[in-house]
């Protein structure tokens, strides 16, 4: 189907070209350079498509849009300084090109210009939302990081940080795209479950991927999660349900960060069946997504809200 908001992000383009510019040149070589990279967009989209599955028209849905994106980007410069990782959105991080300190600082820009942006359009609703997430999602960040390492990591735990440092800006994004159309309680309610259930189902899939995909179609060298000691889904399932041998090859891998045996741990992680499970957990997720959009009308934007859950699962980058 023809996306119905592509006029919309030309919009949104536009603001964050025009945001992202700073006195300070080495904060507008290293923004572009991020930014320039592309990406899916889903979150300043799912601004869009709410904002106008409810009936908003206003030009606040741009700025909006716009700083979730900023938020956004901002999680991934730090992301990739704490995770060292070389290679984003298939080309070398900014961290990897601008070093550790110049990448964190400019996330740090980009997070203020956020709330620069957030509160010029007035809303103190959207500010709470907004500030909310941002704080969620950096707790997700710790807990994360207090996670690494540990094979003995519960799945509720693992799903507990997914939601906070990923599902939360979903949620965010979808609430308030509500907001702006001045829906009721319930509406809301169902617009932010969304969002939670769909972020969920996408983060699920990217970490899947990490043992189901390649390099190339990623954007983001296979096996990233495992070299930085994440027990994610598809490693704490295999740890389950593998024989003795599997499990002391996981665990050890998981606790020393250790990619050597990379392809024998694929093989376990496949033969036990749980990249299947994984996306099963994933498509149910995306499901409870869909059944929150009876709350929305009839539309070219709500069938393309429907899209994206299907398209958020089945999916091979």
């Amino acid at each position: 189907m023809a996306d119905p908001v592509a006029r919309h992000m030309e919009r949104v383009d536009a603001v964050i070209a025009e945001r992202l510019r700073s006195d300070v040149a080495l904060v507008n070589q290293i923004a572009q350079y991020i930014v320039s990279a592309g990406g899916k967009r889903i979150r300043p989209r799912l601004v869009l498509l709410f904002a106008n599955a409810l009936g908003f028209q206003g030009d606040h849905q741009y700025t909006l849009a716009a700083t979730v994106e900023f938020i956004h980007t901002a999680t991934l410069l730090h992301d990739d300084v704490v995770d060292e990782s070389s290679l984003r959105r298939g080309r070398k991080t900014s961290n990897a090109v601008f070093g550790n300190a110049a990448s964190v600082l400019v996330g740090d820009f980009l997070y203020s210009r956020a709330f620069q942006m957030m509160v010029s359009v007035k809303n103190l609703r959207v500010l709470d939302v907004l500030a909310d997430a941002t704080n969620v999602i950096a707790e997700g960040e710790v807990l994360q990081l207090m996670n690494m390492h540990d094979p003995d990591l519960a799945i509720d735990e693992y799903l507990r940080v997914i939601r906070s440092k990923t599902a939360k800006l979903f949620e965010a994004s979808s609430r308030i795209g509500a907001i702006l159309s001045s829906a009721d309680a319930a509406t809301e309610q169902a617009c932010a479950h969304f969002g939670r259930a769909l972020g969920t189902a996408f983060q699920l899939v990217d970490d899947l991927l990490d043992y189901d995909g390649d390099t190339l179609a990623l954007g983001k060298n296979v096996g990233d999660d495992l070299r930085e000691g994440k027990p994610t889904l598809p490693l704490l399932l295999a740890l389950e349900r593998g024989r003795a041998e599997d499990k002391a090859l996981i665990r050890h891998a998981i606790e020393h960060g250790e990619t050597a045996r990379l392809n024998e741990i694929v093989t376990v992680v496949r033969r036990t069946g749980a990249l299947e499970t994984a996306r099963g957990v994933a498509r149910a997720e995306a499901d409870e997504a869909q059944r929150c959009l009876h709350v929305l009308p009839g539309s070219i934007y709500r069938d393309a809200l429907l899209e994206l859950c299907v398209r958020s699962v089945d999916r091979s980058s």
